[in-house]
């Protein structure tokens, strides 16, 4: 009976050990493999967060503009856009790079990859331009970037939802 209870006692401490170290921050996938891909949503989500960023950037502009500058929204706009920008980079690399762009020693899957990895490469700098400034170009760069990976990544199988 003490076994039993030591092996309960030693799980229920995993599984809280577990949740614990999940709530300081969530990445965009899990990395077990778990084999629970949604790919079509990361593309809508990339379009959502490419959307928020130009609305923040949008913000941000109209802000400093203000006679009276309201600094503290100016900081949550900023700030606002640069964590949909880290999303957008986080979808990139944890989702699409490490876990779906499989390594392979087929020809043309690894020419497809590197047209693939080249075009994340895009949305990652991309990204990361949009953190550095308001330049609302970066905004149509990233959402014609985006769309080129949906078109690459999905092919002719019509599963992206990207407009």
């Amino acid at each position: 009976m003490k076994k039993l209870q030591s092996k309960i006692g030693v799980g229920i401490l995993m599984l809280f050990m577990l949740l614990i170290g999940t709530t300081n921050k969530t990445y965009a996938h899990c990395e077990i493999p778990c084999g629970i891909y949604a790919d079509s949503v990361r593309v809508v989500l990339l379009s959502e967060h490419i959307t928020t960023i130009e609305k923040s950037m949008k913000k941000i502009t109209e802000l400093s503009a203000a006679d009276q500058v309201d600094y503290n929204q100016l900081v949550r706009w900023v700030t606002n856009k640069e964590d949909h920008a880290k999303k957008i980079q986080e979808i990139a690399t944890q989702y699409f790079m490490f876990q779906r762009v499989k390594v392979s020693d087929d020809p043309e899957v690894v020419k497809k990859n590197t047209k693939l990895l080249a075009v994340l490469h895009e949305i990652c700098v991309y990204a990361m331009k949009t953190k550095q400034t308001t330049d609302l170009q970066y905004i149509k760069k990233l959402n014609d970037t985006v769309h080129n990976f949906s078109h690459l990544y999905f092919g002719k199988k019509g599963h992206h939802h990207h407009h």
